[in-house]
């Protein structure tokens, strides 16, 4: 499985989050403490994703993130507010590509996922056969992951909720393929939409930002996401709630700790 973060808050050095913490995506690269679905090593390439002036801007390899030796300048000398980053461990049979490396892009959205579709591709052919044809035929690569976020963006710019249609792609896919492993991540560089589907996610925030990790990279302020969950943060606000098949979104304000109040 792969590893992913967001973060919204103060601007940053893209290192501060992704090179520099003891236990940063880099050292979860090739020492990640809680892959659940299997594998050991997320050298199948790795991406960042970060804003400038409300605009994304990606830089993503299909080389594990310790073999390129331009990233520590490169990451050390952007400052963001807004940021997304994942490293890779491919699913076998399908592409280790650059194109096939979180994050995914359009407009302002940027989009990863952590995990995989059982039964690919057979299990969720009908779904794919909901998108229009244009859609498919420009997919990032043939792979999960593209597919997801092919699905995303179709109820998103038919004018669902960003958090709704996360949720109902999740919902959808997992009553198609269960057992799949579903934790998605989306940002507008205002807000961040994330879920947990059969895999681990954590949350950090303080008085002016937020966190959100595959796993804690320093050792305070972590609460781990309960499982099935749907998050919604920005800088000030987050809120957790249940993805039911039944139930309608219903998120749960998360009270900022007091020690993390200015």
């Amino acid at each position: 499985m792969c590893r992913h973060l967001a973060y919204l808050g103060p601007a940053v050095p893209l290192a501060s989050l992704v090179l520099e913490p003891p236990h940063a995506l880099y050292k979860q690269s090739w020492a990640p403490a809680d892959m659940r679905g299997g594998g050991s090593v997320n050298g199948d390439g790795f991406g960042l994703g970060w804003y400038v002036d409300g605009a994304p801007v990606r830089y993503r390899r299909s080389v594990p993130i310790w073999a390129d030796e331009s990233l520590p300048g490169l990451a050390g000398s952007i400052r963001s507010a807004a940021v997304l980053a994942a490293v890779r461990n491919g699913t076998v049979g399908q592409p280790l590509t650059e194109t096939a490396v979180a994050p995914f892009v359009r407009d302002q959205w940027l989009f990863s996922h952590n995990g995989l579709i059982t039964g690919w591709p057979g299990s969720v052919s009908k779904l794919a056969e909901t998108l229009p044809v244009s859609e498919l035929l420009t997919l990032d690569a043939p792979m999960d992951s593209a597919l997801l976020w092919a699905l995303v963006q179709d109820r998103l710019y038919s004018g669902a909720p960003a958090a709704e249609a996360v949720a109902s792609v999740v919902r959808e896919v997992a009553a198609a393929a269960p057992g799949s492993r579903l934790n998605l991540l989306l940002t507008d560089g205002e807000q961040i939409i994330a879920t947990t589907w059969t895999h681990a996610l954590w949350f950090r925030r303080t008085a002016d930002s937020v966190a959100v990790s595959s796993e804690p990279w320093q050792s305070d302020g972590w609460e781990e996401i309960p499982d099935q969950s749907l998050l919604v943060a920005t800088k000030s606000s987050l809120a957790l709630s249940p993805i039911s098949p039944q139930a309608p979104l219903a998120p749960r304000p998360v009270e900022l700790p007091m020690e993390g109040r200015e």
